[in-house]
């Protein structure tokens, strides 16, 4: 079989149009599901019990449910409810709170493996819960999931092709367009699969290196 790629000379604007989609898309998902994560991850090791169920209940249903089923009721459902959302900020609410369930019970399991000593030692020196969360135990446990957050930030990456389900120009939808207008089922999909790894393996890259100054400090 003969692969022919010429294509590109006259669709590289196309795949390059859907990576910076799809790089925003992952980009807002993995920051803003990193901060409601947080949020959540609080409020599952809460002594309210409450917020705990919430909080659980949450990071079930989100965890236990398909993204594609995910961004049609984001998408078409609420618009039974008179609320109309953009492709794009439905795909970025949707990358958002799957990944806000995801990023709680590493947030979660990172806090819970600080030693409890040092949260005894601040308490001890006059700081309320909330400073010597915020000062001592997070600092220390986002260093230690700085691997497990840069592992859900390639999850994001591939995950988002499934947002071209609602009509977003991302990568996926481009290598789909493109297959439309050359009738090529394989090229175009090779294609954005490289791309898709040039991205994935560059980020994974630079995480290392981060991870590797930080623990050199």
């Amino acid at each position: 079989m003969d692969f022919d790629f010429s294509f590109l000379a006259d669709h590289w604007r196309t795949y390059l149009h859907g990576a910076w989609y799809t790089l925003q898309l992952s980009f807002f998902g993995v920051l803003l599901g990193t901060l409601l994560g947080v949020g959540f991850a609080l409020m599952r090791i809460s002594r309210i019990w409450s917020l705990k169920f919430a909080a659980s209940a949450y990071i079930e249903i989100i965890r236990g449910t398909p993204m594609l089923v995910q961004v049609f009721i984001i998408y078409y459902g609420l618009t039974e409810f008179g609320i109309n959302l953009s492709p794009f900020i439905a795909g970025i609410v949707t990358l958002t709170i799957n990944s806000a369930a995801y990023m709680a019970e590493v947030f979660r399991a990172g806090i819970e493996a600080i030693d409890k000593g040092q949260t005894e030692a601040a308490r001890s020196l006059g700081m309320t819960r909330s400073m010597t969360m915020r000062l001592i135990v997070l600092p220390q446990a986002f260093r230690n999931m700085l691997p497990a957050i840069g592992n859900e930030f390639i999850v994001i990456i591939k995950d988002s092709s499934l947002i071209s389900s609602v009509g977003i120009a991302e990568l996926m939808y481009s290598a789909r367009t493109v297959q439309g207008v050359i009738f090529q089922p394989m090229e175009p999909l090779l294609v954005a699969a490289a791309i898709y790894f040039v991205m994935t393996f560059t980020l994974s890259k630079l995480l290392g290196a981060l991870e590797r100054r930080l623990r050199n400090q």
